[in-house]
């Protein structure tokens, strides 16, 4: 019995994460505009599922930032734009950072070696495919992850995994873009980037990581503004992301 509650909290789980995957895509590719309107009976039925993983969807969607929850009127999508992408990359440097330079000297030596060893196969890679892509996304997505579960600070490991899916979003909405447009550049930056985390890892050097990690997402974070707000630029502009407070 206890392994069927498991599983069931596992799917719930999995619809919920769905969910807000779709509704961070829709958001970033520009199909949810500022301002518009998500019914919670209409994605019940679009997704065909319960109020409860609906509801779960939206109240994490508003914990990042992406739609607001007003009495009497539900919730309502804020706007995204560059400045917006700047703010949330400036807290995730932050943040990994932190994580990348408590991990130093914690993280199993012969991961490092194999992340490294696919990092260098795509730095080389002369004519990237989409194929190229996903794999560029899987080893991104593994780096960042064994980074925070080795940062050793449980609330900083939580704080990355809540954000981490707000970070993949603005990250798959600009490698969409650049598939769009059949331009991979991005994948051999990215390799050279994530090659000198790994390499700093190796060496035990926490600055040295610290201040590759920095670079990386920097990068990105231009990256991400030119390619989502693409999409969602449009006027009149409603309120920002994040507005200032007082």
């Amino acid at each position: 019995m206890a392994t069927a509650s498991r599983s069931l909290q596992c799917e719930h789980g999995l619809r919920r994460q769905s969910i807000v995957e779709s509704v961070l895509r829709e958001v970033f590719q520009g199909r949810l505009k500022a301002g518009a309107h998500l019914v919670t009976q209409d994605l019940a039925h679009q997704f065909g599922v319960s109020h409860t993983p609906i509801r779960e969807a939206l109240i994490f969607l508003s914990g990042i930032g992406i739609i607001d929850l007003v009495p009497n009127r539900g919730a309502i999508v804020r706007r995204v734009a560059a400045r917006d992408i700047r703010e949330v990359c400036q807290v995730r440097r932050a943040l990994e950072c932190q994580a990348v330079r408590s991990a130093c000297g914690k993280i199993d030596g012969v991961e490092l070696t194999a992340l490294a060893s696919e990092f260098r196969k795509l730095k080389n890679v002369r004519v990237p495919r989409l194929e190229t892509v996903v794999r560029a996304r899987s080893l991104d997505s593994r780096l960042h992850d064994l980074i925070a579960a080795q940062c050793g600070n449980a609330f900083l490991a939580h704080e990355l995994g809540r954000l981490k899916t707000l970070f993949r979003a603005f990250r798959d909405v600009a490698w969409e873009h650049q598939e769009a447009k059949q331009d991979f550049a991005r994948v051999t930056v990215e390799a050279h980037e994530h090659l000198a985390i790994v390499e700093k890892l190796l060496a035990g050097d926490r600055r040295g990581a610290s201040q590759a990690m920095a670079g990386h997402i920097i990068s990105g974070g231009k990256y991400w503004s030119r390619a989502v707000s693409r999409f969602t630029s449009a006027k009149p502009k409603p309120p920002s992301l994040f507005p200032p407070k007082g």
